[in-house]
């Protein structure tokens, strides 16, 4: 019978996204908070980097002098590491313990002595951001000690849980320093799978004959996959995001995970109904008006706006197929003028003066390399920008398509749209995420929460939730999964193409139940349903 509850006394929770916003780990964590505060309120605890100072401070921190006081006024932390205690600016209010881990770096070589005998982690062959995740992993360890040693824990249900290899240290010592703590490590995407795909070898028809360890001494990935590994095989459970990457686990890292716990999500940033038209009115008229004064011409209302988004990983995000696919797009001429945003942070220089100053005018012309909002920093380099010449979008009112890229982040304050992605996501008729390495995908899951329907492939977690769950149409989930592997580009940049085409063409009462059915596929996906794997993993770890 599957248990719907664990008895926890104390939950640690480390990762160094806790209140330091990076990538998809800041969503899970910052998401998953709420559900956790309602199990066991204020007796989850979660540990980040203190990155911080007085002159930037973290925007999602609040300080408090009353929160664990007792320990505080009495703690002694080794080698000049020092907290600083709050609760987490997001829903639920989590308390946080902020780490200052520069201190451990001065004992780093006898810790990587201790560990590769103990342990067998290879830090010999480090470099990159080995050692800041391992200095920081090791002072989380150091603190949860200190607090479990502070509050007695023996014959209590104690639970430590990393996230990623950036904390397998912490891990690790945690398992030497509190045999009566239980762990729980969670890999988001393994480090020597996510090598693999990036120096463009076909991860996918050849897995079966890849081994974790050659193909690290090959990368010289020794370090992290040796310390990833090492944090699998020790942990009392072991867990990852969804079943594709388990498979990979099981083959690079020679263990299968013991649950898989995908990835839930909270609507709470999602306006309600009486907002939404209003919501979704003001970011069309934003989308639409940057296009417009980068082509110099005012681009039709009814233009269908679609859009990719996310990491600046140029195959593996499948930022190459997107624009491959809306040229196709553009070729098989679908009944509305294109809009394509690519809208994915890179070496931004700055906002275009010519861009700002021409926003506010009414009467457009066309600027500069109309294909931009941006300068970039590394123009020749970069790859989108090259691609987006390369296939040649002229952005004039012949064009059929428009291709427009947001080399920034978009959090209100980027000096030509001033809106947050979530403000302007919602003004989107279609998004398309043609991930090759995927381990979940949040950006689809946070589409269809607003309604936009989105496309994505089956080499991404989430697009095998959706086959496992729904069938594979718009109508019937918002969602349309395209079969993807190592050698069928062309085709799979065809269905993307068919695909939008059908949404562009469908009419205005199946637009809108393919949108309320996108928005029934995201409330399945809500922590209140996915919290279950999680509490399978707790007894799991309490068990083991």
């Amino acid at each position: 019978m599957e248990e719907t509850t664990v008895k926890i006394d104390l939950l640690f929770e480390t990762s160094w996204e806790v209140c330091n916003k990076i990538g998809g780990i800041y969503t899970v964590l910052s998401t998953k908070a709420k559900t956790l505060q309602k199990l066991y309120k204020d007796k989850t605890i979660f540990v980040g980097p203190d990155v911080w100072s007085a002159e930037n401070p973290s925007p999602y921190f609040i300080e408090s002098k009353t929160l664990l006081k007792q320990w505080k006024s009495q703690v002694q932390l080794p080698e000049g590491v020092s907290v600083r205690v709050g609760r987490w600016d997001i829903p639920g209010k989590p308390i946080v313990v902020l780490v200052k881990f520069d201190s451990m770096y001065a004992v780093k070589d006898s810790f990587y002595g201790e560990m590769w005998n103990r342990y067998g982690v290879d830090s010999l062959h480090a470099y990159g951001d080995y050692d800041e995740a391992c200095a920081f992993s090791h002072a989380a360890g150091v603190v949860i000690e200190s607090i479990c040693n502070f509050e007695k824990i023996e014959n209590k249900n104690v639970i430590a849980h990393f996230d990623e290899w950036t904390t397998g240290m912490g891990l690790l010592y945690v398992k030497r320093a509190l045999p009566s703590v239980k762990t729980i490590f969670t890999t988001h995407a393994t480090s020597i799978g996510r090598s693999i795909c990036g120096n463009n070898k076909p991860l996918y028809d050849y897995l079966k004959g890849y081994n974790g360890d050659q193909m690290a001494a090959e990368l010289n990935m020794q370090s992290k996959h040796s310390l990833e590994k090492a944090a699998a095989h020790n942990a009392d459970c072991f867990t990852t995001v969804s079943e594709i990457t388990a498979i990979e686990c099981e083959q690079l890292l020679d263990i299968r995970p013991h649950v898989v716990t995908p990835n839930g999500f909270e609507q709470n940033f999602v306006p309600t109904k009486t907002k939404f038209a209003s919501a979704r009115e003001e970011a069309r008229k934003n989308l639409l008006n940057v296009a417009s004064s980068l082509v110099g011409y005012q681009m039709n209302d009814d233009t269908f706006i679609v859009a990719t988004s996310g990491r600046c990983e140029y195959r593996n995000k499948g930022i190459d197929l997107f624009l491959d696919s809306v040229a196709r797009l553009g070729d098989i001429d679908p009944e509305r003028d294109i809009l394509a945003y690519v809208m994915v942070p890179s070496w931004v220089k700055e906002p275009r003066a010519d861009l700002q100053k021409a926003l506010s005018l009414k009467r457009k012309k066309r600027l500069e390399d109309p294909v931009i909002t941006h300068w970039l920093n590394n123009p020749t380099e970069d790859s989108i920008i090259n691609r987006i010449h390369g296939i040649g979008f002229a952005n004039d009112k012949n064009s059929r398509v428009t291709v427009i890229y947001v080399p920034c982040y978009l959090n209100g304050t980027d000096g030509i749209f001033n809106q947050s992605y979530y403000d302007l996501l919602i003004g989107m008729d279609a998004t398309v995420f043609p991930s090759y390495y995927e381990p979940w995908g949040y950006t689809p899951l946070e589409s269809v929460a607003f309604g936009v329907p989105t496309i994505t492939t089956t080499l991404s977690g989430f697009g095998q939730w959706i086959l496992s769950s729904f069938k594979n149409e718009f109508d019937d989930c918002g969602v349309k999964v395209i079969t993807r592997g190592d050698f069928n580009y062309n085709e799979v940049s065809e269905n993307i193409a068919q695909s939008l085409k059908y949404l562009v063409d469908c009419g205005a009462t199946e637009s809108s139940q393919i949108s309320k059915s996108a928005m029934e596929t995201a409330k399945t996906a809500a922590w209140d349903n996915f919290i279950k794997y999680y509490i399978e993993a707790y007894n799991i770890a309490l068990k083991n």
